[in-house]
């Protein structure tokens, strides 16, 4: 990093700032609770304010002198390689220089070895940017994925913010996914009711994963089409259904325009915890 780019602590010094502040308006604020509501102000006046530790610049006005998309983002990342909090000046920044950042986000998120850290911000501001360009990787993100994977959880968030575009592409490459990754991938598709291979998806999986057929029915319901009836009422009235499945799929019954059978769960432990709590 260079020199010119010193990796500073911008928490500690509004920390310096507020605890400065406080003794000089000791007696400006009857409450604690007063200052505190006061917090936005302070952080203005600590935004304006020049500051010796950068030179005589502002604290607002520092990382605005920077519009390389490289130094910005390598900025970043080496924040979180050194573990000081990434300024939200610096990330406001980069969303500002805008469409010139985003490859060079693209290739932090492609870097194995970089920071999680980093890569999870570089997903927010891809997303905050409304920016596709990693679209056909985060959905290969999803095809060989475990059920709980923070960041590729992350960037399934930016797909379904990317709305329609993702539609095809996706339906191109789920059936080379994994379990895990079918069903995540359902999860941005479900948003989109009417196509007929999104449809047959969510039956699919419906039907081959019954220890997972509370989820799949709620996709079913968003989806919209009654012919998911007929399953949907066939593992409402199995034997052995535990009574939270059986409200998912009775729900999703109702929504689709079905009547759904009343049932008695007297020896369901899930019934008896949620009737314990007046929940049934």
């Amino acid at each position: 990093m260079n020199s010119r780019m010193p990796i500073i602590n911008f928490d500690e010094r509004f920390a310096d700032f507020t605890s400065a502040w406080m003794k000089e308006h000791d007696g400006d604020y009857a409450t604690f609770d007063a200052m505190e509501a006061d917090l936005p102000r302070i952080y203005m006046t600590f935004l304006n304010t020049r500051a010796s530790w950068l030179g005589g610049i502002t604290p607002g006005s520092y990382f605005t002198q920077f519009e390389d998309p490289k130094v910005l983002v390598d900025w970043m990342h080496a924040y979180c390689r050194q573990g000081v909090p990434v300024p939200d000046l610096l990330t406001e920044q980069i969303t500002f220089v805008g469409k010139p950042c985003e490859k060079r986000l693209l290739e932090l998120l492609k870097d194995p070895e970089a920071e999680e850290e980093a890569r999870m911000l570089a997903i927010s501001l891809l997303r905050e940017m409304e920016s596709l360009l990693p679209k056909m990787l985060y959905i290969n993100w999803q095809l060989d994925r475990d059920e709980k994977d923070e960041m590729k959880d992350h960037a399934l968030e930016s797909l379904r913010a990317m709305g329609q575009a993702v539609v095809q592409p996706i339906l191109q490459v789920v059936d080379r996914a994994n379990a895990a990754g079918q069903e995540a991938l359902l999860e941005v598709l479900a948003d989109f009711p009417g196509d007929e291979q999104i449809f047959r998806l969510a039956m699919r999986l419906f039907r081959e994963h019954p220890e997972r057929r509370a989820l799949f029915a709620g996709y079913l319901a968003k989806l919209g089409d009654s012919r998911a009836l007929p399953a949907l009422e066939e593992a409402a009235a199995e034997e052995k259904i535990s009574y939270l499945t059986f409200i998912e799929l009775r729900n999703a019954i109702e929504m689709l325009g079905g009547n759904c059978p009343e049932r008695e769960f007297e020896e369901d432990s899930e019934y008896e915890a949620l009737r314990g709590m007046d929940l049934t």
